[in-house]
């Protein structure tokens, strides 16, 4: 029952941060050593991906009719297969880059210091990019999936790559990518929900080839119950969010990055 707890707490862990500019792999990995499970090495590195992947079926439900291609109206069946091939070109960045460090960045990168560093410098980034939009009153955006070209899609894609670094936030790289870029607010977080998709679709199938399926029963329940958790959450975040980005600006969670980094060197004995 422990395990179930600690997989349900996790969960909920995921399903916030994992949308929101905060990186959700800095808090998972902060939150674990509180949280343990009864799990094998390989399930436990599986479940940490695995409760990703329930996110983003959040995306699919929660956008469907915007993703499926499956529709007698033409006009939207075009529209759907546009929107696919702008978040197949936003995914190869960061696809590739991702094979190719995969074991590097689990190797090397994953250290409380490159969490409060990414945390920090992130978390100041947002406040002065934010601030500086803020000023550009003449600025033209870009606020619809429709107006999104090709080339906002490959570059949103190049700023994704940052977020292979733990603590940068994969969510927060791309909207800040879009800021820089003349993207709206509320248009750069909905198309950095899409290109979740096939990013974690991808890595979910990496490892499921590399670790297998060969798990207990007692696993399998503890990886779904973290699972379900994190797709229910993810729907609820998801909702809120769009509605919080069309008023709000990222500067509240550039300063919760920057006090959660100074915790954590704080707690490393940095200051010490």
């Amino acid at each position: 029952m422990t395990d179930i707890i600690s997989s349900i707490l996790l969960g909920i862990v995921q399903g916030i941060t994992e949308w929101l500019p905060i990186s959700s792999t800095a808090h998972l990995l902060l939150a674990e050593p509180y949280l343990p499970l009864a799990l094998s090495a390989s399930a436990k590195e599986f479940f940490f991906v695995g409760i990703q992947f329930f996110s983003i079926l959040a995306v699919g439900v929660l956008y469907f009719k915007d993703l499926s291609p499956f529709t007698r109206d033409k006009t939207k069946q075009l529209a759907s297969l546009n929107l696919w091939g702008k978040i197949i070109v936003a995914t190869i960045p960061a696809g590739v880059m991702g094979i190719l460090l995969d074991d590097m960045i689990v190797a090397r990168l994953q250290g409380p210091m490159v969490i409060a560093s990414a945390l920090a410098f992130y978390g100041l980034l947002y406040i002065i990019l934010e601030k500086r939009h803020a000023r550009r009153t003449s600025f033209r955006v870009t606020d619809s999936i429709e107006s999104l070209t090709y080339r906002h899609a490959f570059l949103l894609g190049l700023f994704q790559v940052l977020a292979l670094i733990p603590g940068t936030s994969r969510s927060g790289s791309t909207v800040l990518g879009g800021l820089i870029i003349g993207l709206s607010r509320p248009l750069s977080a909905n198309f950095s929900f899409f290109m979740a998709i096939p990013v974690i679709a991808g890595a979910t199938l990496l490892k499921m080839l590399k670790l297998g399926l060969s798990y207990s029963a007692n696993e399998w329940m503890i990886m779904l119950a973290g699972g379900m958790t994190a797709f229910l959450v993810s729907l609820i975040v998801m909702k809120r969010l769009r509605s919080f980005l069309k008023t709000h600006t990222f500067i509240g969670f550039g300063y919760y990055r920057i006090a959660l980094a100074l915790l954590i060197l704080i707690a490393e004995g940095v200051f010490a």
